[in-house]
């Protein structure tokens, strides 16, 4: 039951954003357990966001699952990284990504 918000401050056109949404549900199995299958994916472009003091291009990817853990978290930062520059060219230094983890997840009108 993973989240992923992508957001950035550049325009990000309709076909690069499915290339993401595509990329990101193949990464999201660097966690165990996850498939792209429950994967929830959210793109927000042109967000007022500033970086290291200024509004170069940047991007802040927050993944949200089901479940504590680090594991796969490695790889998964490598693969975001690698995603959100490869089709949107920022640097890979303006690109934070953060983990929020949770014990409840609801869904379908009850919890896991």
């Amino acid at each position: 039951m993973p989240y992923i918000n992508v957001k950035t401050n550049i325009p990000v056109a309709g076909e690069s954003k499915e290339k993401i949404k595509s990329a990101l549900g193949n990464a999201i199995s660097d966690l165990p357990g996850k498939s792209e299958s429950w994967l929830m994916v959210s793109i927000e472009a042109e967000q007022d966001l500033w970086f290291k003091g200024d509004k170069a291009p940047a991007a802040m990817v927050q993944v949200l699952k089901y479940g504590v853990g680090a594991q796969g978290t490695d790889k998964l930062t490598e693969d975001i990284t690698s995603i959100i520059n490869g089709e949107t060219a920022i640097p890979a230094d303006r690109i934070y990504v953060a983990y929020f983890g949770t014990p409840n997840w609801g869904w379908n009108g009850s919890n896991f």
